[in-house]
């Protein structure tokens, strides 16, 4: 269990580096209009990621 955990924050990580690392400009917009946003959008859209991030790995785990 602890190994696919371990694993998808790996993934997770590896995904992350890669965006920043091809579209630092584009990523920069985003964190700008993050700043922008009102905090009840981004703590629901948060918590709506984190939601379906452990919906599916608990899918996978299943």
């Amino acid at each position: 269990m602890i190994t696919f955990i371990l694993g998808s924050l790996g993934l997770l990580l590896i995904i992350e580096g890669l965006l920043y690392a091809v579209f630092p400009n584009r990523m920069k917009s985003m964190i700008q209009k993050m700043l922008e946003m009102n905090n009840d959008t981004l703590k629901w859209g948060g918590l709506m990621s984190a939601i379906l991030g452990f919906l599916m790995l608990w899918t996978v785990i299943e």
